[in-house]
């Protein structure tokens, strides 16, 4: 079925309150709405608007984002409703402020060749994620003094924000777990190294207030060699105590590093696995 027949088919299966509510919605551009542009278009009565925002959320063209909000999806996104647009410039509407983060940020970067079947956004807000055909949206709350260090990128004429690839890192080595693991950023550091600015991933490291973070990247810089890229009156700075390398991994201690402060719980086979050898 072609793409025109697919969108002419679709409408044809609204109702006449269903058809003026979302061709109105297009009219005006809007990506998302709530319960009072609802009211506003239909003119009509809060049983009347309620079914008809019932209806068209079973048919497959809105999506509750959270309570009285919607997200609206266009009849070009496909006969079954799934979503055929950027999920990066959809973020923008979902919650702000946002970035994009994590592992969808490291397969942007082309940090890794996993796309993520899940879309990361980053909030300083607590939302509920959001799941509709085959995207998927985890949001991660961070607090305000954490969330900093986005570049406005562009796709198909629209801007979207996204962590840079020196705070993707720092991100990821607080919560490898969003990043497809712990060997997966070590990969993305090697194949990118000679694009990111290891001096701004440690003071992004310092301004994130998490002493474990420069723990983890001065031990995945040794074991890749790549020591020289930062400044060594950095390594006399790590604090006292020790931390797991991979909080994401097994508790299981293998050994420690007096060095880092480490209590080591992946072996570097396991994070250099991705090298073949």
């Amino acid at each position: 079925m072609l793409l025109d027949d697919i969108m002419v088919t679709k409408l044809i299966r609204l109702g006449s309150t269903e058809l003026k509510l979302i061709l109105t919605l297009e009219e005006e551009e809007k990506k998302t709405f709530n319960t009072a542009d609802a009211y506003r278009i239909l003119k009509s009565s809060k049983d009347s608007v309620n079914a008809a925002l019932y209806r068209l959320r079973k048919k497959g063209r809105i999506e509750e984002i959270e309570r009285g909000k919607y997200l609206l999806i266009p009849a070009k996104a496909g006969y079954k409703g799934k979503w055929a647009g950027v999920p990066f410039i959809i973020a923008s509407e979902i919650v702000d402020p946002y970035y994009i983060g994590f592992a969808s940020a490291l397969n942007y970067w082309g940090m890794t060749e996993q796309v993520p079947s899940t879309i990361f956004v980053v909030t300083t807000k607590r939302k509920r994620n959001l799941e509709y055909g085959s995207v998927k949206f985890k949001f991660v709350t961070f607090s305000k003094k954490r969330f900093f260090g986005t570049v406005d990128e562009e796709i198909a004429g629209e801007k979207f924000r996204i962590s840079s690839r020196e705070k993707t890192i720092v991100d990821g080595l607080i919560y490898p777990k969003y990043c497809g693991g712990l060997d997966e950023l070590v990969k993305g550091i090697w194949e990118s190294q000679d694009e990111i600015d290891f001096t701004k991933v440690i003071d992004y490291a310092k301004e994130m207030k998490n002493d474990s973070v420069k723990r983890r990247l001065f031990y995945i810089l040794d074991i890749l060699e790549l020591k020289k890229k930062i400044d060594v009156k950095d390594l006399n700075k790590i604090p006292k105590g020790l931390k797991w390398l991979d909080p994401s991994g097994p508790k299981n201690a293998i050994e420690y590093s007096k060095e880092y402060g480490l209590i080591i719980n992946r072996t570097k086979k396991d994070l250099m696995s991705w090298r073949g050898h």
